[in-house]
Parts: structure tokens; sequence; C-alpha cells
């Protein structure tokens, strides 16, 4: 059997640990992988490497990032061209394509199936929010990052009596933002599923210093929005993709706290700091389990599904059940968090 596999959206650590274990996995079966560069535009393209199971693609389980490199390409663009990605395809004698990819590239992939092409989709994003999975590597590297962050701002707020916003990734869920708050004791969090009020948090940032504490810890996703007419701010934006570009909800926050509670604040924003570098032990495994699992649900014939996590075990579902929505946090898991505010 001769195997395809890409990376497409934002990069992600535990990329190459997905690749190096389709490659190992499928060697065991007896068959070969093709690799296409920068996600579905060199599958469109027929830009192709082979990928041999060799000491070059054992290494690359430590790396971040991916060895095939990532990138975007519009829907329109996309589907205009499934008769030249069928050729492609049918020129290199793939029986299967594998690719790794977060809600929108599960979304291409399903059109794909949809349209005669076989596949098996790998969820991926830090986010955590491809439904029908409990967890999506990257995320727990994500957060250790972003935990990491929030202790070491620990002691400078405290040293300067400040108040510091820390800004996390989380376009439309909160999940780094509720983890690496709890894990990095954060004094108030604040999620896109749950719109803030910014007299609260206002009032919550007071009541620390009025008794008697040094410094306060406020963790913010890029996507949280405030409750409507309690706080004025741009809406931002959106690009081809459709994603929306933000204008800051964090620095906006801190602006608000520092011109009614009158202590210095500071706002760090994380950004792309928590896609890179070497992905934790959990995301090793996790991207390994997933590329075994799925090299081996394409040598089964399983195509039109994605693995997913389920409790303990990897198991095979529907891309429709994978796409069909956004995993977000729930609100009863935040309002159990809120209990460790202030």
């Amino acid at each position: 059997m001769r195997l395809a596999t890409l990376t497409s959206g934002g990069d992600c650590p535990g990329l190459n640990a997905v690749i190096r274990s389709i490659v190992r996995a499928s060697a065991d079966y007896g068959s070969t992988v093709v690799g296409y560069k920068d996600g579905w535009v060199g599958l469109l393209e027929d830009r192709r490497v082979n990928l041999y199971d060799d000491e070059e693609i054992d290494r690359i389980l430590l790396r971040g990032g991916t060895i095939l490199g990532t990138g975007r390409l519009h829907p329109d663009k996309f589907k205009s061209g499934i008769d030249q990605i069928k050729e492609n395809l049918a020129n290199e004698g793939i029986d299967a394509l594998i690719p790794i990819g977060g809600e929108g590239t599960l979304k291409g992939a399903k059109w794909l199936a949809d349209n005669g092409v076989p596949v098996v989709g790998v969820p991926k994003t830090i986010d955590n929010d491809v439904n029908g999975t409990d967890y999506t590597f990257g995320f727990d590297t994500a957060v250790s990052v972003a935990t990491d962050a929030i202790d070491r701002l620990h002691t400078t707020a405290e040293s300067h009596d400040r108040v510091m916003i820390v800004e996390v990734m989380g376009r439309h869920v909160g999940w780094i933002a509720l983890h690496a708050g709890m894990a990095g004791g954060a004094h108030y969090t604040v999620i896109p599923e749950v719109p803030f009020d910014i007299n609260e948090i206002v009032k919550a940032t007071q009541r620390r210093f009025q008794m008697g504490e040094k410094y306060a810890i406020i963790v913010v996703a890029e996507g949280a929005v405030p409750k409507e007419g309690t706080l004025e701010y741009d809406e931002g934006e959106v690009d081809q993709f459709g994603h929306k570009t933000f204008t800051g909800m964090g620095q906006l926050i801190g602006n608000e706290i520092k011109r009614r509670v009158g202590q210095d604040v500071r706002t760090t924003v994380l950004g792309h700091i928590q896609r890179g570098g070497t992905p934790t032990a959990y995301d090793r495994v996790l991207a390994t389990r997933y590329g075994s699992h799925a090299t081996r649900a394409a040598h089964e014939g399983r195509f039109g599904t994605s693995v997913a996590l389920q409790g303990d075990k990897i198991n095979v579902i529907s891309l429709d059940e994978a796409i069909g929505e956004l995993k977000t946090v729930p609100v009863s898991r935040y309002e159990h968090a809120k209990a460790m505010f202030g």
C-alpha cells in the first residue's frame, strides 16, 4: 500500500511525531509513504517527497514544527482543484491520504472523502477544540508553556506590586486559558465562551489589594469578549480564510484596570511562543498513537474517518462527527474554576 500525508493549518508541537509514526507503522505493513509539502497547496501543486523509515525520520520525534511545512489554502481554490488533486494522487499511486490538522483541515478531508478520495484524518490543534476527541496533541505543550510563563510572572508581579495580564491563544475556545490559569494559580481567567464583565474583574482586582495582597495575575484568551454594553472594543476584521483578527483584548482589559484601580499593569502576549518548541512527553505519546492508529485504519480501509482519543483508547470516528461542532469549554467547568479566583 502507498500512503500520503500532509500537515495543514497552524504549526503545532507533535506534528513530526505523527509523521514519524505513520512512516514507521507503514513500514511494518510493507507500505511506503509520500509527504506533501506545505499542506493542501503542496497536494494541489504536486510538491512531494518520499519519506523513509531511517535515522533521519527517527530523530524528528524531538522536534517542534513540521518537516513537511504547513500552510492554508482558500476553500474555493481547494475545491476547484479537486480534479488536479485526484490526478496527482493517482499518478503517484496513492491508496490513502492521511491529512493532519485542525477543524479546517478535517473539513477539507471530509470534502475530499465525499468526492471519492480515501482519507483518514488526524486531529491537531493547540486549542483542543476538535469535536469527538478528548484531547488533541499540541494542547498539553501549549498549556505547559503558558503555565511556565504565569509561574515566572508571579514573582515579578509580586516584586513590583503589579497586575499582570497574560494573553494566551484561544480564538473561539478557552481550554488553554482555563487549564493554564488553574495550573498557574491565576487570580482571574477570561474565556470566549463566557462574556466577561469588566466591572467584576476590576472589583476582584481591587479586593486583592484592599486585603493586603501585593499583586494579581489575570489570564485572558485572545478571543474573549465583554458582555454587551460593558466595555467598548474594536471587533477587528475577518481574513481571507474567515478567521477573525484580534485587537488585543488583554491590553484593553489591562488599560481599564489601570485606569480604575490605579495599580501598575503590564500585559504579556504569549502568541506563537505557545506553538513552538519541543513537544511535551504527553504530546509525543499521543501524536505517536494517533499516527499508528491512522495507519492501521487506512490499511483496514476505514476511510472517511478520523482517529480520536476517548478515555484511554484511540478510536476511529466519522469525519462528520469530528467537524460537527467546536468543542467548547462547558460553562459548568468555568464556574467550578471561578472558585479559585480572587
